[in-house]
């Protein structure tokens, strides 16, 4: 059963009472939930009209409150012993202390949390952090160039369903205080300097550099889908078939991988123009963005799920498109798969390091996506007897066993009846053997 918390409380109603726990959390170091249709027992209670309740929810908290409190909030519906309730995730912001817009910066307008109670805070508490408040943030600084579009960005809502309006800059927070286009918009905008690169080195160190891609130039957005869909390939599946059983795993979790990336970059201090950086090596995939922990901020903060934003704005963008799901989830979810060990913080850069399976125990591998070009053709002789035409669909085989004749022959440009000739004299050769039917099988290489 659920327990208030000073990260946890309960309402049965939706009352006049929210935006003072919104406040409350939101001055809170490591934020909190207020969950709407909790009993004081812990028990869920029925709400008839939901939806109706999420909007007024989030309404109010955008309009009753102050400073701005776009991406910082997040209301969802969960599912607690069988009834639906509604569970408002507040993170931490940086711009504290945070008011009831109608009371001001005031005692009366200004709450924090207290073990499981909210508690007015006091002039000198109030006085001591707005001394402290981080204004250097991106919705302030102006962007180097103003002559931006924003095509890509469109693109993006529309394929999730919404519409951006002439005053999408301005519900977005792409505008400084005296209206023009902030760093915010620089980074979103169809074209920009910013460059996200992803360099793929032969070893384990960085003296043999094979690839060296750059992704950006274009809307962060953008960038981002390219970086994950490159790390995607090189994330190759490995298999190791049985007599009876195929495994199949992947060199990273991809959950934790994609999670990570979108970490990277979302919460990267770009203020200091210094992008994120992808590194490749043959035992790991290494990731480093700049800026180490916010001011404020401790380690336990850091693993404790809890989300505390960098760039709240960059956040609402990536939750509005779809490469967030929610609030504070993506350090769970890295964590569900690896231990705290891969994170490596510093003053100025938090690294995190994804060390790959062993490939001499996964002998089979199958890669999820062929690109194209399988590193090219294979010169010289497989196993010995294998060569030319038949060692470049042998390696196909060998790198994805559920390849289909299509998927091979796009890849080569062999013809269909040349393509079948040589599966024939594979099989003939003993190198494989198809397990299962046509449709749903796939090739066992000996």
């Amino acid at each position: 059963m659920l327990q208030e918390s000073n990260r946890v409380e309960f309402k049965s109603v939706l009352n006049d009472k929210m935006e003072k726990e919104v406040v409350a959390f939101l001055n809170n170091q490591e934020g909190g939930i207020l969950y709407i249709g909790i009993g004081d027992d812990g028990h869920p209670i029925k709400n008839e009209d939901l939806d109706a309740t999420q909007l007024k929810i989030a309404d109010r908290i955008k309009n009753n409150i102050l400073p701005s409190t776009m991406g910082l909030f997040d209301v969802v519906t969960e599912i607690i012993e069988n009834v639906p309730v509604i569970k408002i995730i507040i993170s931490s912001g940086l711009e504290k202390p945070y008011y009831i817009r109608s009371q001001g910066m005031s005692p009366t307008g200004c709450f924090t949390r207290i073990g499981t109670s909210t508690q007015p805070m006091t002039t000198a508490m109030i006085d001591d952090l707005y001394a402290k408040r981080i204004h250097t943030t991106l919705r302030n600084i102006l962007s180097p160039r103003q002559d931006l579009s924003f095509s890509q960005l469109k693109i993006y809502y529309q394929e999730r369903g919404f519409e951006l309006n002439q005053n999408f800059a301005n519900s977005l927070e792409l505008l400084t205080p005296d209206g023009k286009y902030n760093y915010i918009a620089y980074l979103l905008a169809d074209e920009n300097g910013v460059s996200i690169k992803v360099a793929k080195y032969a070893g384990t160190d960085k003296v043999d550099l094979i690839e060296n891609e750059e992704y950006g130039y274009c809307s962060l957005i953008k960038a981002t889908k390219n970086v994950l869909d490159k790390l995607k390939i090189e994330n190759i599946t490995l298999a190791k078939v049985t007599s009876t059983t195929r495994i199949e795993k992947n060199l990273i979790d991809p959950v934790a991988l994609r999670e990570a990336v979108i970490n990277a970059i979302v919460h990267n201090d770009f203020t200091r123009e210094i992008p994120p950086v992808f590194e490749i090596f043959s035992d790991r995939i290494m990731m480093t963005s700049y800026g180490g922990l916010i001011s404020g901020q401790s380690i336990d903060d850091f693993f404790s799920c809890s989300s505390m934003p960098r760039n709240r704005e960059l956040m609402r963008v990536f939750k509005d498109v779809g490469l967030v799901e929610q609030l504070g989830s993506g350090m769970s979810r890295i964590l569900k798969a690896y231990s705290k060990d891969i994170f490596e913080i510093s003053e100025h850069f938090i690294k995190v390091t994804f060390p790959v399976e062993n490939v001499q125990e996964m002998p089979v591998i199958a890669n999820g996506d062929i690109n194209g070009d399988i590193n090219g053709d294979i010169n010289g002789d497989i196993n010995g007897d294998i060569n030319g035409d038949a060692a470049r669909v042998f390696k196909l085989l060998c790198q994805k066993p559920s390849i289909t004749a299509k998927e091979i022959e796009a890849v080569t440009g062999f013809s269909g009846r040349k393509i079948s000739r040589i599966m024939k004299e594979l099989k003939n050769k003993g190198k494989i053997v198809r397990i299962g039917s046509n449709k749903t099988g796939y090739w066992k290489i000996n």
